[in-house]
């Protein structure tokens, strides 16, 4: 297997290992396969593929990063045609960003990637929702 080298924070590096050890992993290595395997599957879905999508997307980051404002700032006209509303609030001393979507599930899942790749972020959470069955419940 080839090995691939990778830079993280040390934080982080330690919150790895501590979640190895504690889920009876062999190594950080398995670990980081598993959750780079579900990475990669996270926006493959069959039943969701070529489906009209409304993707609500939240961003915490802290507040005051003018940088992480500026890259919010940018998606949100990089993707306009896709974002039909964007929400900016301050809770607990972040800023929370909250994007309401319209799409398929190729664009959520681009949308998602870039605000993930954005430093700064600390988290990005969304839902998916069929926007072509509402009626049919």
């Amino acid at each position: 297997m080839p090995v691939v080298s990778v830079s993280m924070p040390t934080a982080l590096i330690e919150r790895l290992d501590e979640f190895a050890d504690e889920h009876d992993y062999t190594g950080r290595s398995d670990a980081v396969r598993e959750a780079t395997r579900l990475l990669l599957e996270e926006f493959e879905d069959d039943r969701l593929e070529g489906r009209p999508l409304a993707a609500v997307v939240t961003v915490l980051y802290d507040f005051g990063s003018r940088d992480v404002d500026r890259e919010i700032t940018r998606l949100r006209h990089d993707y306009e045609e896709h974002v039909s509303s964007k929400t900016h609030s301050h809770v607990g001393g972040f800023c929370l960003e909250l994007f309401v979507l319209e799409g398929t599930l190729e664009d959520a899942s681009t949308f998602v990637g870039a605000v993930r790749a954005i430093s700064g972020v600390r988290t990005v959470d969304y839902s998916l929702v069929p926007l072509d069955d509402v009626g049919d419940r």
